[in-house]
């Protein structure tokens, strides 16, 4: 193998050790800044205490126990894993949980209103039991108004004055019998004046009668006339009736339902001042989580100029590490035209020296130098 190839391997060999260590030193480099990067992007919420309540904020390590005084023989061991561990926190640490605590006044109010919830509660129930029967009345009245609306105007206004004929037709033939035998006693019975002819419309005119005759039936006529006029009333009516009917259905069904929120009405305004003061209670849980958020705002922008600069440095890092002077060296001599001819020269006169040494004499060997192995080296040094 010529020697620039064994030069130029091992020239290789060390500049690929040398980028290979310096990548693996500038990944470390980043990853530590990416992770305080993050740590300083960490939620971190804060405790709050008002007038109120109180907030209530736990950390925890992941996969990881807080210490148990019964775990340990002596407090001060205890004391000592439970340092340790709020040590931890501080920089391992996640939230795990969170709550609020209200002051004992404000829960002692707000057992007071649940208790009238519940009194409120039943009130409703109650309530709509009262109600109930609304329902079976209003179904009732909407099936009589349905027997109403079934017959229209018209038909209604026919059987009234059918039932009002059927009403007055025994007193109208008892009193035009009665005018019949009082003109039959006068012997006025066959009289007959006042016949009109044709009417210019070509119907009939009036027929002849007697006087006391012509005022029965006009009396009849005027009566017709104003049972015409009723029975149109009566249809009318009816078919409004029926209508009403239908309005007090809805009006019962409207004080059913109306009734229920009306009689829920305490329950509910009773649950919304107990949630009232709940709320006064989750104020310092919100303003905690808020001002954590801000700080978490404010760390994930300085974390992100720390993660910047950990990886521009160690880029710049990277690249100065990734040369290796030895590499260099190697390379260099393997493309250096009069070292290589150097060595394959001496290379080749020590093998062909130690080839014939043993089988000649050292004066009849043409290749021997005379030269030892330290001269050897020491000119072999020259061309360095």
């Amino acid at each position: 193998m010529p020697i620039s190839a064994v030069l130029g391997f091992i020239g290789a060999s060390e500049q690929a050790s040398a980028t290979e260590s310096a990548a693996n030193t500038s990944a470390n480099a980043q990853l530590e800044a990416a992770r305080l990067a993050a740590a300083e992007a960490r939620f971190r919420p804060v405790g709050i205490t008002t007038r109120f309540g109180k907030s209530n904020f736990q950390f925890g390590i992941p996969n990881v126990s807080a210490p148990v005084a019964s775990d340990f023989a002596t407090p001060e061991e205890f004391a000592a894993a439970q340092s340790a561990y709020q040590g931890r926190l501080l920089s391992e640490g996640r939230l795990i949980g969170a709550g609020y605590e209200l002051t004992p006044e404000l829960r002692a109010y707000q057992n007071r209103i649940l208790g009238l919830t519940e009194r409120g509660l039943g009130q409703a129930e109650a309530g709509e039991a009262r109600l109930r029967p609304n329902i079976g009345a209003a179904e009732s009245l909407f099936n009589l108004g349905s027997q109403y609306l079934l017959q229209t105007p018209e038909q209604t206004a026919q059987k009234y004055m059918e039932s009002q004929y059927n009403l007055l037709a025994p007193s109208r033939e008892r009193s035009l019998a009665g005018l019949r035998n009082d003109q039959f006693q006068k012997g006025r019975l066959g009289l007959s004046v006042g016949a009109t002819g044709e009417r210019p419309s070509g119907g009939l005119g009036l027929s002849a009668t007697n006087p006391e005759m012509e005022a029965y039936y006009n009396a009849l006529a005027q009566q017709d006339l104003q049972i015409a006029q009723q029975a149109e009333q009566a249809g009318q009516q009816r078919t409004a009736f029926g209508t009403g009917l239908f309005s007090t259905g809805n009006q019962l069904l409207d004080q059913y339902y109306g009734g229920q929120v009306n009689a829920l009405s305490p329950f509910t305004s009773y649950l919304g001042s107990g949630q009232a003061i709940e709320g006064l209670g989750q104020e310092s849980l919100r303003l905690g989580s808020e001002l954590g958020g801000k700080a978490s705002t404010a760390g994930a922008n300085a974390g992100q100029f720390l993660f910047t600069g950990g990886a521009n440095a160690a880029t710049t890092r990277q690249g100065g590490q990734g040369f290796s002077p030895l590499a260099g060296l190697f390379q260099g001599a393997s493309r250096n035209p009069r070292l290589q001819s150097g060595f394959e020269n001496a290379y080749n006169n020590y093998t062909m020296n130690r080839n014939i040494e043993g089988a000649v004499p050292s004066s009849a060997n043409p290749f021997y130098s005379g030269a030892s192995p330290s001269e050897m080296e020491s000119m072999m040094g020259e061309y360095y």
